[in-house]
Order: C-alpha cells, then sequence, then structure tokens
C-alpha cells in the first residue's frame, strides 16, 4: 500500500509515475473525495467544538437559575448532526482506504521505463546454450516414454493444467527441492521454514493478492468460518510472519526459505502453454523471503538474485537476468530481476524465477515495523521475495538441457548425492 501522504501531497506525481506501469489514476476522484473529507471534517470539528462551549454555558446557566431546556435542545441537535459527520467522514475514509488497496507500488527510480515484456532490459547472461547433434525432444516427450511423467492420468485425477510424476522423475523433482533448500540454508543463510498451506484473507492482503486478485486464487469457503485461501505463493505465508510486529533492529535482516506447493487458477491464461508443465495449477516452489531495515532493500535485492542465480549456476543450466520494466512488474513490487533459463525444445529463454523488492508496501498493508535505534521510534520494514526455484520449471530445464540421443536423461553433478546413486534416467 502507498503511503496516503503522497497522494495528498504528491498526487500529480504519483499519477504521472503509476502510468508508467500502466495505471491509470482516477486524480479527479481521489480529489474530490479529499475535497469532502475535509470539509466534513472541519464541520465535524467545529460542531464538537461548539458542543462543548454549549455544554459548559448549561452549567453555568443552570446555576443563574435559567431555562436550560432550549440549550439542552441544541446539545442534543449537535450531538445528532456530530453522529452523522461522523459515518458519513468514516465512509468517506473507507472509500479512500479501499482505493489505496488497489494501487499498485510505485517503480523505483533505476526501473526502466516501458509498456510490456518487450521493453524489459537484458542485465546479464551466464553459460551457453548447449548444441544437440540430435533432434531435441520436449520435457513431455522426454517424460512420457517410460509414463513417468503422466498427463493424462493427472486429467483424469482433477482436470487440465496438473502433472503425476512416478519413478526417477518424481525423484528427480524432490532431488531439486532438496538441493536448493540445502543451498539457501547452507550457504546463503537462510531460515527454513515449514508454512500453513492454506491462509485467510488478511495475510493476502498483506502481500498485496487481496483484493485485486482474488479470481487468481483458490478459495475454500466455509460456513460460520473465515474464508481459507491456497497460497500461491509461499512468499504470502513467511512475509506475514511478521505481520502486526515491532522487530528490534538487531533481529534484522531477517531470512526465511521455504518449499512448497503453489496454488493458482492462471485467470487469463487460457491457451497459453497448454502442453507439459510451464503453466499449471499446482506447482512446487522454493521461495525465499527477506525481512531488511529501509536502507538495505535495493542490496538485499542484488544478493537474493544472486542467490537464485547460484542454483542455475551448480545446475549448469544457461540462463539470463531481466530487469523488468515498469509496464511488466508484479502489483506489489517497486523493482525486479527475472532469471530465465534456457529451454532448447523452444529455443528460448523463459522464466524461473521472480526477485523482487517491494519496499515498504507490503509492510504498511500488514504494519510490519522494527524499532529504529536511532530515534527509538517504529518504522516500516522493506520486503523482499524471489523463487529460488519454482521446482517444475527447473525440472524441464534438466530433462531439456541434460537429455542425450536415446531420449534418456542424465542427472546433473550436484544431483547425484540426492538420487542415490542413479546418474542416468530411461
Amino acid at each position: 500500500m502507498l503511503d496516503s501522504k503522497l497522494l495528498r501531497t504528491q498526487l500529480q506525481d504519483v499519477a504521472d509515475r503509476l502510468a508508467t506501469r500502466g495505471y491509470q489514476l482516477d486524480v479527479e476522484r481521489i480529489e474530490a473525495l479529499e475535497a469532502q473529507r475535509k470539509t466534513v471534517q472541519t464541520r465535524t470539528e467545529q460542531l464538537q467544538a461548539e458542543r462543548n462551549a454549549r455544554s459548559k454555558s448549561i452549567g453555568q446557566a443552570k446555576q443563574r437559575g435559567e431555562d436550560i431546556a432550549p440549550l439542552l435542545a441544541d446539545v442534543d441537535r449537535m450531538a445528532s448532526e456530530l453522529d452523522a459527520g461522523k459515518q458519513e467522514l468514516e465512509g468517506i475514509q473507507a472509500e479512500l482506504d479501499q482505493l489505496m488497496l488497489t494501487l499498485p507500488n510505485l517503480p523505483h527510480e533505476s526501473v526502466p521505463v516501458g509498456k510490456d515484456e518487450d521493453e524489459n532490459v537484458e542485465v546479464r547472461r551466464w553459460g551457453t546454450p548447449k548444441s544437440f547433434d540430435f533432434p531435441v525432444q520436449d520435457h513431455v516427450a522426454l517424460g512420457e516414454q517410460h509414463g513417468w511423467l503422466d498427463f493424462e492420468t493427472a486429467a483424469k485425477l482433477s482436470g487440465a493444467r496438473f502433472a503425476l510424476m512416478r519413478g526417477p522423475i518424481a525423484r528427480l523433482h524432490r532431488a531439486l527441492a532438496q538441493f536448493m533448500i540445502d543451498l539457501h540454508t547452507r550457504e546463503h543463510g537462510y531460515e527454513e521454514a515449514y508454512t500453513p498451506y492454506l491462509v485467510q484473507a488478511p495475510a493476502l492482503q498483506g502481500t498485496g493478492q487481496l483484493p485485486k486478485f482474488e479470481e487468481d486464487l483458490f478459495k475454500i469457503t466455509r460456513e460460520g468460518e473465515a474464508d481459507f485461501y491456497l497460497i500461491p505463493t509461499a512468499e504470502v505465508s513467511l512475509t506475514n510472519i511478521v505481520a502486526d510486529e515491532i522487530l528490534d533492529a538487531k533481529q534484522l535482516p531477517l531470512k526465511f526459505v521455504a518449499h512448497t506447493p503453489c496454488f493458482r487458477s492462471e485467470a487469463g491464461a487460457s491457451g497459453r502453454d497448454t502442453r507439459g508443465m510451464i503453466r499449471q495449477h499446482q506447482f512446487d516452489k522454493v521461495e525465499m523471503v527477506q525481512i531488511v531495515e529501509p536502507d538495505q532493500s535495493f542490496e538485499a535485492l542484488e544478493s537474493l538474485t544472486a542467490n537464485a542465480e547460484k542454483v542455475l549456476q551448480l545446475l549448469e543450466l544457461p540462463y539470463r537476468v531481466l530487469a523488468l520494466c515498469t509496464g511488466d512488474m508484479g502489483f506489489g513490487a517497486t523493482k525486479t530481476y527475472d532469471l530465465e533459463v534456457w529451454v532448447p525444445s523452444q529455443e528460448k529463454y523463459r522464466e524461473i524465477s521472480s526477485c523482487s523488492n517491494c519496499g515498504d508496501f507490503q509492510a504498511r498493508r500488514m504494519q510490519a515495523r522494527y524499532r529504529n535505534p536511532e530515534t527509538g521510534k517504529p518504522e516500516l520494514v522493506h520486503t523482499l521475495n524471489g523463487s529460488g526455484l519454482a521446482v517444475g520449471r527447473t525440472l524441464v530445464a534438466v530433462l531439456e538441457n541434460y537429455q542425450q540421443a536415446d531420449g534418456s536423461v542424465r542427472v546433473p553433478e550436484v544431483l547425484k548425492p540426492y538420487m542415490a546413486g542413479i546418474e542416468v534416467i530411461g
């Protein structure tokens, strides 16, 4: 959530910056609501002062033996007007608050301005895509040849956009997740967490999925109790660990990592990546979250991104890093790097991780703060998140980049300790 003071003092600047994201701020509506709020607030304060003065005069009139009935009637009338004014003020503020929840974060000044993904800026590449001297198969063909990757049975169980993994491929999928968790906890300083997969609405509002993106979520309605939502990413549960907390500065930075399934309805993705495991309703992800002091967040973003890159480097998978332009960033991000891994069957790079600095945007929604040691006052923390990595997409990249002419797949060197001696699948 943006700072409401910015809308009161720098409204046009906020509108201009949001416009670079393709978001058109209704400046006239906000100005009208603010003007109405100020008018009602001024009238209410004047009424309160007048009512206080009139109440005081009642006691004085009573001492003088005067008829106080007219004064009492005036006080009662003012009380009714005050109640009406307070209700009107609450209604205006509620509308402003609801509007604030729908506004995306402001892009950082270092973010390239652009309309969509075509205007993202490549920052660097690592590795060289392998040249194959045989026809390349995609991950679906490689996985289905032995029945280890089964979309037909998954569809029988759950419908489209699900996968059933068996045998060595299921083990490879598990090995990837374990390898990622071990890397981030042993070498990158993250604390492993096991989080709930079901959360309530306030947690999703805190990280920005609600109210704007409810159609992307799987919701479980419970009669007489709060609704549950399946997490779209462990970012939700990990970041909300600090919701409504005032942390000691000595606790920062906090670095959490979790391996969880993720659930997304993929609303609006009809017809996109219908083959295989690129875009599914259920997928596993190793998620990294950092909670830091404000002046550390952009340095932390570089570190977080490097942590995700290290996974790809150790797996020896070619990738590139993109700085997302203003028009392609996620709702809560002020700056984002995307990692894209090389997918041989498509002969292009595909997203495998998104690493974002959200600044104080999520913290303001969650009221996540730390006590500034210099001032002694609570201030909003900054939050960051990134995939380290999406496990299913990493499996796709391993299957395709390590395939051999006979359709078998070599196991990457760093995964061999997790595969109980299996060096080749197929």
